[in-house]
C-alpha cells in the first residue's frame, strides 16, 4: 500500500512522449484511463500512490494531453471555491440565503488543494507557481437593489469558517483600490458594491494536468497519444477496449480490469457503448462559448482579480459574467465572458453528429422534457447566437465602462455538455454540475457534466475510488489521509482546523 519511492521531479515541463501504438501490454491492464484531462490525471496519480504496482495506460485522441476542457483557455480557471460566484448561495423567497451549496463547493476545493500541496511537498509536482497563483476573488454589482442583495449575502457568509476572510464595501474608493479597472467611466451616482476574498486563486489546469501525467509516465504509466477509443465491451471480468491511431488508422485491442472514462464531452458516447445499465437514460446538451481576451500590458496591470457579477434575469448559471485575471505560462491576461452559443459537438474537436448520435430510446423522453421545461435557456442561447460584437462589447462595458474594443479579441472556449437525467416527476431534468456514472460491479466509471469540474477533481476521484474499489478502500485510507489530512471531515464543522488547513496549503502552494 505504500507509494513507490519518488525518483525526482522533472526539472521542467515538457511535451509528453508518445508511446508506440504497437507496444501493448502482454497481460490485461489494471487501469485504463480514457481521456487526457485533469480527471484522468488526478485519478491516475491517486492510484499510483495507493497501488504503485498496478499497470496504468492512458488513451488520448489528440496530439497532447489537456487540449480540451483542461486547457487554460477553454475554462475559467477560477479555482471554484464559491468565493465570488453568486450562483452559489442563492437568495430564498424570504430574503435569507442558503449557503450550503457554496460551502459544499468550498469544502471540495480545499480537498483538491490538500492533494496538490502533498504532491508538491513530496516533490511529485514541480514548483506550484506553474499551475496555481494567488488572485483575489470578487463579486461586483451595481444598482440599489443589487447593492442591497450583495450586502445581505455578505452578512450570511462572513461568519462562516470557510468565508471568514470575505470583505464588503460600497465605497468606490475602496473598490478602486481592490481593482482600478471597474471604476473609470462609471457614473459617480451609480450605487456599486463588491465583496472580496484576498486568498482566491487562478489555476492553470492545463499545466497541472501535464505535470500529473509527467509524474505518472515517469513512474511506469504509459501514455498513448493520437489514439481514439472506438469501442468498449465487457468480456468476462475484463473490458475490451478497441482503439485506432488517428494518423495511420492502425487498430488495437487492449484489455483492462478497470476503466475510467474521463473524456469530457466524449464520455457519454463511450459509456453508452459500454452497455452498462447505469448509463441508460442520460443525455447531454452541448453549449459552446466565447470570451473576450486581452494581453495588453497596460490594461492587464490595472486588474488583478476574478470578478463575478449577476447573471441576467432568466439566464442559466453558466452565463454569469466575469472579468478574470488568467496566468498562463507566467504571463497574465484578462478574459471577459462567457458569451454562450450552441454547437451539436460534444468536444471542441468533436463531430457535428455528436448530439444526434447520442440519442437513445432511453434518453429521448428526458431530453424532450428538458427542452419543454427550459424554454428560457433556449431563448437565451438564441439571443447569444444573434448577438453582434457591438452588443458583446456593451456587456463588457457594464463591467469596464472605458473598455477599448481594439484591446480585446474573441476566443472560442471549450465545449460544455450539461447532463440530462431521468426524473420520475418531470421526465427529465437539466443538471448544472458533475455526475459520476459507475457500473454496479465497479469495473467501469465515467464522469459527465461541467462546472465546478476541474476544481473539485480530487474529491470526485476519491469518490470514484470509494465506489469502484469498496474492498480496497478501507485499506487505502491511511495513504489517502497522508494526501488529504482532513479526509472524511468537514472543515466547516471545525473553525480551527479550517484555518490551519487553509494556511498550510497556502504556504506550500506559495499562495500566502
Amino acid at each position: 500500500m505504500c507509494p513507490a519511492p519518488w525518483q525526482g521531479a522533472p526539472s521542467a515541463r515538457r511535451k509528453l512522449e508518445r508511446v508506440s501504438s504497437s507496444s501493448s501490454a502482454p497481460a490485461p491492464l489494471d487501469v485504463a484511463l480514457i481521456g487526457g484531462g485533469i480527471m484522468s490525471a488526478t485519478l491516475g496519480a491517486l492510484i499510483k500512490q495507493l497501488q504503485p504496482d498496478w499497470t496504468i495506460e492512458i488513451f488520448e485522441t489528440l496530439s497532447e494531453v489537456a487540449l480540451e476542457s483542461s486547457n487554460p483557455w477553454n475554462n475559467a480557471g477560477t479555482g471554484h471555491a464559491a468565493l465570488c460566484e453568486l450562483n452559489y448561495g442563492k437568495e430564498l423567497p424570504d430574503g435569507s440565503f442558503e449557503i450550503d451549496s457554496a460551502v459544499k463547493v468550498n469544502e471540495q476545493f480545499q480537498v483538491s488543494r490538500q492533494f496538490w500541496s502533498y504532491m508538491v511537498s513530496e516533490g511529485m509536482l514541480p514548483e506550484p507557481d506553474g499551475f496555481v497563483n494567488p488572485v483575489p476573488h470578487m463579486s461586483f454589482v451595481w444598482g440599489e437593489a443589487n447593492v442591497d442583495f450583495l450586502r445581505r449575502r455578505f452578512e450570511a457568509f462572513k461568519n462562516h469558517p470557510l468565508f471568514a476572510g470575505m470583505e464588503f464595501s460600497d465605497d468606490p474608493a475602496v473598490i478602486r483600490s481592490w481593482t482600478p479597472l471597474l471604476l473609470p467611466g462609471r457614473s459617480k451616482n451609480q450605487p456599486i458594491a463588491a465583496t472580496r476574498v484576498a486568498g482566491g486563486t487562478d489555476v492553470d489546469f492545463g499545466a497541472l494536468t501535464k505535470d500529473l501525467f509527467s509524474y505518472l509516465t515517469d513512474n511506469g504509466a504509459r501514455l498513448h497519444l493520437e489514439r481514439k477509443v472506438t469501442g468498449l465491451r465487457r468480456e468476462g471480468d475484463l473490458w475490451r477496449i478497441q482503439s485506432k491511431h488517428m494518423v495511420g488508422g492502425t487498430p488495437a485491442v487492449t484489455k483492462a480490469r478497470f476503466v475510467f472514462v474521463g473524456a469530457g464531452g466524449g464520455a457519454l458516447s463511450l459509456l453508452q457503448k459500454s452497455g452498462i445499465k447505469e448509463a441508460k437514460g442520460f443525455g447531454g446538451f452541448p453549449i459552446s462559448g466565447q470570451f473576450f481576451r486581452t494581453d495588453n500590458p497596460a490594461v492587464v496591470a490595472r486588474h488583478r482579480a476574478k470578478v463575478y457579477g449577476k447573471a441576467a434575469v432568466g439566464a442559466p448559471p453558466m452565463s454569469v459574467p466575469h472579468l478574470d485575471t488568467r496566468v498562463v505560462d507566467g504571463q497574465a491576461s484578462l478574459m471577459f465572458g462567457p458569451y454562450a452559443g450552441f454547437s451539436p459537438k460534444f468536444l471542441k474537436t468533436g463531430s457535428w453528429l455528436d448530439l444526434p448520435l447520442s440519442l437513445r430510446p432511453g434518453n429521448i423522453i428526458p431530453m424532450l422534457a428538458v427542452a419543454k421545461d427550459n424554454f428560457g435557456l433556449v431563448k437565451y442561447l438564441v439571443g447569444e447566437l444573434l448577438a453582434t460584437k457591438a452588443k458583446k462589447i456593451a456587456a463588457l462595458r457594464e463591467f469596464m465602462p472605458d473598455a477599448n474594443p481594439e484591446d480585446w479579441r474573441l476566443i472560442t472556449a471549450g465545449q460544455r455538455v450539461q447532463v440530462i437525467k431521468k426524473d420520475a416527476k418531470k421526465g427529465g431534468v437539466l443538471q448544472f454540475g458533475t455526475e459520476v456514472v459507475a457500473a454496479e460491479d465497479g469495473s467501469i466509471a465515467g464522469l459527465l457534466g461541467a462546472s465546478p469540474g476541474a476544481s473539485t477533481a480530487v474529491p470526485i476521484m476519491i469518490e470514484v475510488l470509494k465506489r469502484c474499489f469498496p474492498q480496497e478502500f478501507d485499506g487505502w485510507k491511511p495513504e489517502l489521509e497522508k494526501m488529504v489530512p482532513t479526509l472524511g471531515r468537514k472543515l466547516s464543522d471545525d473553525p480551527a482546523l479550517a484555518e490551519a488547513t487553509m494556511a498550510s496549503t497556502a504556504e506550500v502552494l506559495s499562495l500566502a
